[in-house]
């Protein structure tokens, strides 16, 4: 029996295999945004059970479990390491046509060479198999099998960054990186805000008590972080704000907050404006990269989160509009010339085009591809959603500029998302080549394109 994850999986033609095969596979991975915890990388941790890694934090199959009747006492509760791994191998089958289906059997097969189809009738024989593996492996070990060059982890301000530090001191042969993710700095609405002020100011040796302080907090941990290597920064965002806002107006929100004082919707865009813009010129300066992810809602079920919390796989994707603040908030910046490298990512998938022709506004012929329109992401980060987000990019700006895939991911075994991207980018060139869309005697050009796209675009532009 032929495997179901065989060399030329979802390759539909001999352009589509020629060019995987011989540019796209080889490529070295730069996985410029995920959040796996630089703790396990640098303690070198054991990897664990297959149930710890596929079950320990995933949300995606946290949600698929739930939608088939799982008790969430083996989703996210007290179930055993087996019980769990048990309900999730029935529940594979009925992930057919979901990107878990094609994801659980691609992890199998790279991380570990298994190639049987999971089910409840090889739920036992895998376990056994795949915990056996496991027992052999520790993170860097999977790192290095995917050959992976460079990692860039999510990471908050306070932060002490003694792990990457101590990655630095005993490199292992693949570079993990900090990146600046200030989010809880601008995140004035939440009870937690007044708190985290404190981290920070102890993070960065400073007592913050007005805007100032604030930046002065701000700065120093920029500049700390971008002495450990960082050089991407990354908002989580609902839309783009793009207020108008003064200095003395950011002094007087923040301090009403330090007091405790209830915050208008205004005063709070205006707040979340004036960062925003302080933010990315901090980036810009620095010649780093800034992401913006916009369009998720969280924590939607009640219920669920005063049960289990945040990042449980109650989100979902938000329709807020983005595009005129988007375009203003950009438009600031690039009229007082401290505008960074910039990638744009959105969750609904009605913004396609909206970001990839922001983007496109901005290029200014400085930077080969200095404006991206991001990697599909989070609930498009599939093959209909790549497909889309490939396509689009094509339609509205140059794909051959474009840096890439990244996992987005907490699970060292979904470096697999990376073949599974240059698969589908493979296959949808392969096909217009194969239907006289390209021409194929440019394959030469085809085949640099595909490479540049699959690593070398993304080394050149984030400068590691």
């Amino acid at each position: 029996m032929s495997r179901f994850i065989h060399d030329d999986f979802m390759l539909g033609s001999d352009p589509a295999r020629e060019l995987y095969h011989t540019s796209a596979e080889p490529q070295p991975i730069i996985d410029y945004h995920c959040h796996l915890d630089p703790q396990a990388i640098a303690d070198n941790l054991p990897m664990g059970t297959i149930t710890q890694v596929w079950l320990g934090g995933d949300h995606y199959k946290w949600r698929a479990l739930r939608a088939n009747g799982v008790d969430e006492k083996y989703v996210t509760g007290d179930g055993g390491d087996w019980e769990k791994f048990e309900k999730w191998a029935a529940t594979v089958p009925a992930t057919m046509r979901n990107p878990l289906y094609h994801w659980t059997h691609l992890e199998l097969a790279r991380a570990l060479d298994i190639h049987k189809i999971l089910k409840p009738e090889t739920a036992r024989e895998i376990y056994e198999e795949a915990n056996h593996k496991l027992s052999q492996m520790r993170a860097q070990d999977m790192v290095r099998k995917f050959r992976v060059e460079v990692i860039c982890t999510t990471d908050d301000p306070a932060d002490s960054l003694e792990h990457h530090a101590t990655i630095a001191a005993k490199p292992f042969g693949c570079k993990v990186l900090p990146t600046w993710r200030p989010d809880a700095a601008v995140a004035i609405e939440k009870p937690t805000f007044v708190e985290y002020l404190k981290k920070l100011g102890v993070a960065a040796d400073i007592e913050i008590t007005d805007f100032q302080s604030l930046m002065d907090a701000l700065i120093k941990r920029h500049n700390a972080f971008a002495t450990a290597g960082c050089r991407l920064s990354d908002h989580g965002m609902e839309t783009f704000y793009a207020d108008d806002f003064t200095d003395s107006d950011l002094n007087r929100i923040l301090k009403k907050a330090l007091e405790g004082k209830v915050l208008s919707e205004g005063e709070l865009n205006v707040y979340r404006s004036g960062m925003l813009h302080h933010l990315a010129i901090m980036d810009a300066e620095k010649g780093w990269t800034q992401q913006f992810h916009v369009g998720v809602i969280r924590n939607n079920n009640s219920l669920m989160f005063s049960r289990i919390g945040a990042d449980t796989g109650y989100d979902a994707i938000l329709d807020l509009p983005v595009a005129r603040a988007g375009n203003r908030f950009l438009d600031r910046l690039a009229s007082q010339g401290k505008l960074a490298k910039t990638i744009l990512y959105n969750l609904n998938p009605k913004d396609n085009e909206v970001l990839a022709t922001m983007a496109g506004t901005f290029n200014d012929g400085t930077i080969a591809g200095k404006m991206q329109f991001g990697a599909a992401w989070w609930f498009l980060d599939q093959e209909d959603g790549m497909r889309k987000q490939l396509n689009t990019l094509s339609s509205l700006g140059l794909l051959s500029r474009f840096v890439g895939m990244l996992t987005d991911s907490r699970s060292l075994l979904s470096y697999t998302r990376h073949e599974y991207f240059r698969r589908i980018l493979c296959d949808i060139i392969g096909s217009d080549i194969a239907s006289g869309r390209l021409p194929v005697i440019e394959m030469e050009t085809i085949h640099s394109i595909v490479a540049d796209i699959c690593y070398r675009n993304a080394k050149q532009y984030f400068g590691f």
